[in-house]
């Protein structure tokens, strides 16, 4: 999720270059809280019903249950699951956006340009000084009560006000040359660094077991954790700007489709499994099973009806296309470079390594 949120903040950046802000947060809207609303009201009732048919123990068909959907809120004892269970990105990257906006405006206009924007690059881009922008990931992460609704960690692991440091991170990195070129050199000691810090916690935690909040061992390893997660993203992100400046039919079709992937996934995950775990098979083949069915499923759903109808597009949060274009639907960027997210497909049609 850090990484996604990385790659949000940065196609944001281009999709900015490229629109006004009104039209840049209208098409932000169009395309984060319609699959988000559609969601709620559709499949991701499905989820909350097989949860409480399974540790609920209620009786009945998801039609018998569909009305009690709209009795409560989710995560404070009800059914209606206000944050779109799995669909929660769209949710606080669309808030986020709306928060960060103003800044990032500021960012890109002259003043902000020659003055904030050139004071961040040329910080960052000497030496290790881009490993710097962990240090207030590893410092919130540590202080930060998992039991408190800032701190707790439900939404991919991490409090969701450590996100929008990844976002604004995003939307900085890409809009200095200077800090990609380093990012890129620094690919092989980020990897380093984040296998070593992965592999040390990874023994440690495995020794003592998950660390108590307040504790002295909390205090080290959650900022160690913090850190060994911004390594890795990067590492992703030089060796993606290195070896994946380019594009194929492959890519511009599967580009396309990350965003109804995403919407989809958890749904067709769950109710196959749902299935698939009941029966007396080996739990490798269950998975395997699971992996590859839910995968056909959705390659099935979204080339056969999402991607050629124009109101599903929309309510998937794909642009609609003519009649005559249908057919070349898979939309490539004005660089015809590799986006690599749904962040990055819902939010611009530029990529994270456009020059």
């Amino acid at each position: 999720m850090p990484l996604i949120f990385v790659i949000s903040g940065a196609s944001t950046f281009y999709a900015l270059g490229w629109s006004r802000p009104g039209k840049f947060l209208k098409d932000r809207a169009l395309r984060l809280l319609i699959p988000l609303v559609v969601g709620m009201l559709t499949h991701v009732a499905f989820q909350v019903y097989l949860e409480r048919v399974s540790f609920s123990g209620f009786k009945g068909s998801f039609f018998d249950f569909y009305p009690q959907y709209f009795k409560g809120w989710y995560f404070f004892g009800g059914n209606f699951a206000w944050m779109g269970l799995h669909l929660w990105y769209l949710e606080a990257l669309f808030v986020l956006t709306l928060i960060c906006l103003p800044l990032f405006v500021w960012a890109q206009c002259r003043s902000g340009v020659t003055w904030f924007a050139k004071s961040f690059g040329r910080l960052f881009s000497f030496g290790g000084a881009i490993y710097l922008l962990a240090a207030p990931q590893m410092i919130l992460i540590a202080v930060l009560d998992p039991r408190t609704f800032w701190g707790q960690r439900g939404f991919g692991g991490w409090p969701l006000i450590i996100y929008a440091f990844y976002f604004v991170y995003g939307f900085e990195l890409v809009a200095r040359p200077e800090i990609e070129e380093r990012i890129e050199k620094l690919r092989w000691a980020s990897l380093i660094g984040a296998t070593v810090l992965f592999l040390s916690l990874l023994a440690v935690w495995r020794l003592g077991g998950d660390p108590k909040y307040g504790t002295l061992r909390y205090g080290v390893l959650l900022p160690l954790f913090a850190l060994c997660s911004w390594c890795f993203i990067l590492a992703i992100l030089g060796a993606g700007r290195k070896w994946l400046g380019f594009s194929n039919g492959f890519v511009r079709y599967s580009n396309e489709a990350v965003l109804p992937f995403y919407v989809l996934h958890q749904t067709i995950i769950l109710g196959i499994g749902y299935l698939i775990v009941q029966s007396r098979i080996p739990d490798l083949v269950k998975f395997a099973s699971i992996a590859a069915s839910s995968f056909l499923l959705i390659t099935t759903i979204y080339e056969f009806g999402i991607r050629r109808n124009n109101i599903l597009r929309l309510l998937f949060g794909m642009k609609m296309v003519k009649p005559s274009n249908k057919a070349a639907s898979g939309a490539t960027s004005a660089t015809g470079r590799v986006i690599l997210s749904p962040a990055s497909h819902a939010d611009s049609t530029h990529s994270l390594h456009s020059p």
